[in-house]
């Protein structure tokens, strides 16, 4: 069964949740049902909260019928979802598809959909509308061998974003890959940074930690007051949208290169790795 080290800095901020879910999962041998449990136990219950989930679902089938001449059909009465065993979902039958006709979210008992299920729990509202995105992109132009440059996109948030709050040195040597500005000139204003890994696939990765894992960093700074708490889902579903994810706002960040992160980067030469640290 997984082991998950709560202590390291990108598994941190999930703890609260995470340590809750896994021990339910490893007393039940049912990880749809533990998450399932933490979401009854934790869901938004004002009535602001679940008319925020209704005007995504409003906007998303406005976008899809009046932008992009569809007609696309959307449940918005059911505002709540769950997470079912990954055998409903029919053969054939695309994932991102399903998800928005039934808000059910298909789910195996593995360590991939053990994060994608936390990323749901912390980000419902953010995760709800990119699902939205895919589905629409999926309604115009079906299913095809590739994704294509929405799908693509959407399918990068999802799986391998890195939200960063940060000061303006650390923005600009990010986003030129100036990598001895960012990770050696400018190290200590790390220590006004804060970073949360939002795609699941990333976090998949760092239970086996290597130097060349690679998450991609949203370009869009964080409010500072909604970082950490639950408005940042507010925020974050409000800014998602078709448009802004096809200009591609992301900029590549070698995970393990943190400061504090990883005990060997304390060692300007780490960073002489032109393999991972690539112009």
């Amino acid at each position: 069964m997984l082991h998950i080290d709560w202590q390291q800095p990108w598994f941190a901020p999930w703890a609260d949740d995470g340590k809750e879910v896994l021990q339910a999962w490893l007393d039940q041998g049912d990880l749809p049902q533990a998450l399932n449990q933490s979401w009854q136990a934790n869901k938004p219950q004002s009535a602001a909260s679940l008319a925020n989930l209704a005007n995504l679902a409003n906007l998303a089938s406005h976008d899809a019928s009046h932008q992009q001449g569809l007609r696309f059909e959307h449940n918005e009465a059911k505002l709540e979802w769950d997470f079912v065993a990954h055998d409903a979902l029919p053969p054939g039958a695309a994932y991102e598809a399903f998800i928005h006709a039934h808000q059910q979210i298909p789910t195996r008992n593995n360590a991939h959909d053990f994060f994608n299920g936390l990323c749901w729990l912390r980000f419902p509202k953010t995760k709800r509308r990119l699902n939205q995105l895919q589905a629409q992109a999926i309604e115009q132009n079906g299913i095809q061998a590739q994704r294509g440059p929405l799908r693509d996109a959407i399918t990068l948030m999802d799986e391998n974003a890195v939200l960063l709050l940060a000061p303006e040195t650390v923005w600009q040597a990010l986003q030129s890959k100036d990598w001895t500005s960012l990770f050696v000139t400018h190290r200590h204003d790390w220590a006004s940074c804060q970073l949360l890994i939002f795609g699941h696939a990333l976090l998949e990765k760092l239970l086996t930690p290597y130097k060349g894992i690679t998450g991609h960093v949203l370009c869009l700074p964080l409010p500072d007051q909604l970082l950490s708490n639950a408005g940042t889902d507010d925020w974050l579903s409000n800014q998602v949208s078709a448009d802004f994810l096809r200009t591609k706002p992301f900029t590549p960040l070698p995970m393990l290169g943190v400061p504090g992160w990883w005990a060997d980067n304390e060692n300007p030469e780490f960073y002489a790795d032109k393999n991972v640290f690539r112009d």
